[in-house]
């Protein structure tokens, strides 16, 4: 990659208009700098086994010695999905981190096969570790649980070297009854007198009587 002469909205369009994502580069001592990245060996790199929490060796124009860098932070195009910007930041190999990474659900629970709804509370865990131990996701096994049943952060082990960093009682999933689907039937009621109806063999006041005298 390549230190970003220019800086600006038109700047960056001309970039990516030329494949390429400007970002930053920044983090352990490093002062902040521009750099643009090709777009296809971005997406090549985080393609890969760690995808999003890859290790990338950052070597920035002539210099010999690469950066080890994580993605921080990122920008996507909403319409087209492209990369618009990326904050790459530098870490030491042998200093944990603070990152987040996605909650999966793993297993049919008991619960679902009984009609049972399984809802997600909490999708993105708060963890700790070394840049190389960095999982690309916390599995959370639902299999067992049933219809009522709960799953807490406090129920999952950790990978080896992950430190989990949200309350241990967070609640990750529930497994709720089947909804139900009330209809309300309208009862007709016989023999009530709708007001200003007539009713058979009445006769209104007034009529067929005698005029007085």
């Amino acid at each position: 990659m390549q230190e970003r002469p220019q800086r600006g909205s038109a700047a960056n369009r001309r970039l990516r208009h030329e494949g390429l994502v400007p970002g930053v580069l920044y983090g352990h001592k490093l002062e902040a700098r521009a750099i643009v990245i090709p777009e296809l060996e971005l997406r090549r790199a985080l393609s890969g086994e760690h995808g999003g929490h890859a290790i990338l060796d950052v070597v920035v124009g002539d210099e010999k010695r690469p950066h080890p860098s994580i993605l921080k932070d990122y920008q996507r195009d909403p319409a087209r999905g492209g990369l618009l910007h990326v904050d790459l930041q530098v870490v030491r190999l042998d200093q944990a981190i603070h990152t987040s990474v996605a909650v999966v659900l793993v297993g049919e629970s008991l619960g679902a096969k009984a009609g049972g709804v399984v809802t997600p509370a909490l999708r993105e865990l708060s963890i700790e570790a070394l840049p190389a131990q960095v999982p690309d996701q916390i599995e959370a096994d639902v299999s067992e649980l049933e219809i009522g049943d709960s799953l807490h952060l406090s129920d999952l082990k950790p990978p080896e070297g992950v430190i989990f960093l949200d309350d241990p009682e967070a609640l990750l999933v529930t497994v709720a009854p089947p909804a139900r689907v009330v209809e309300e039937e309208v009862e007709e009621v016989e023999g009530e007198e709708v007001e200003g109806e007539e009713v058979e063999g009445e006769t209104p006041a007034g009529e067929g009587e005698a005029p007085s005298e």
